[in-house]
């Protein structure tokens, strides 16, 4: 790599990483040439450094080893006459790199079936060298970064929301080894309940699911608890409050609920999500 953009009286904190280019070109000039034109070139505030291979093996192993490559710039006929081919399939087939723009370059637009390669590729650009003026790289250029800067985005953005999937799945796995979580349909038949509440209960999931609560708490509910829910529920979409049951051994269970009716705008709830956690008894309960 060369072209390093930092400079020494520049804070590190305030140097923005440049944007990587490589170029892979048996011929010399050609690189000379590339990083005279665009020497001066910057995008979203940030340079551009430029690494060099000139064949198809070193282009391959730079990548490898630079996994923040913007861009290349990729000759077609370099050691064989499909190197540059065989280059461009293997950044997305074997480096599995979706991100990096490729732009062929050729100088032999003769010897290559330009719409067979577009259409056969995952390459984003082709020019023949004699065609690719200053102004017209600098464009291509710029146009590719604008694009892997998109890309870029959107894939850290996927990340993220990966991430935070993965943390919601392990809370749910959680919740559902140690919550009391109950869900009922709008006649009030239990749809869905946690492992542990099925633990509490002495059934098996199958065994509570399309029954009523009296499957859970064989009494019936003390009428005002019973008014007052429904009524809070009708007016407020919630309910919170304490709840007297017994477990399937005998042993009191005295349960912080909340009750949430899930509705849509305007319409009657077509579900309730119960959960609940075990608090210590009152002293002589």
């Amino acid at each position: 790599m060369d072209d390093d953009p930092s400079d020494p009286s520049t804070p590190p904190a305030q140097e923005s990483a440049p944007w990587r280019i490589l170029i892979v070109d048996d011929d010399v000039d050609v690189h000379v040439v590339t990083k005279f034109a665009l020497s001066n070139a910057q995008f979203q505030g940030r340079r551009l450094c430029f690494l060099h291979a000139y064949s198809g093996k070193e282009a391959l192993a730079t990548l490898r080893a630079t996994p923040d490559i913007a861009l290349v710039l990729l000759d077609v006929i370099m050691e064989t006459d499909d190197a540059g081919l065989r280059v461009a399939r293997q950044i997305r087939a074997d480096l599995h790199n979706e991100l990096v723009r490729i732009v062929l370059r050729t100088g032999q637009p003769g010897q290559a079936l330009e719409h067979s390669i577009i259409c056969d590729y995952d390459i984003n650009d082709f020019w023949s060298k004699a065609d690719l003026t200053t102004r017209k790289l600098f464009t291509t250029v710029i146009a590719s970064l604008r694009a892997y800067a998109g890309l870029q985005a959107a894939a850290a953005d996927r990340a993220a929301m990966a991430a935070e999937l993965d943390k919601a799945r392990q809370l749910q796995a959680l919740l559902g080894q140690q919550a009391l979580v109950l869900k009922l349909d709008p006649k009030g038949r239990i749809v869905e309940a946690s492992e542990r509440l099925c633990q509490l209960a002495g059934a098996r999931p199958e065994a509570l699911v399309g029954h009523d609560l009296h499957a859970l708490h064989a009494g019936a509910f003390p009428e005002p608890l019973v008014l007052d829910i429904k009524l809070t529920l009708a007016r407020d979409g919630a309910w919170s409050g304490d709840i007297q049951t017994r477990a399937a051994d005998g042993s009191a269970l005295h349960l912080r609920c909340a009750l949430l009716a899930l509705s849509e705008p305007g319409g009657a709830p077509y579900e309730y999500v119960a959960v609940a956690t075990l608090r210590d008894p009152a002293p002589g309960a």
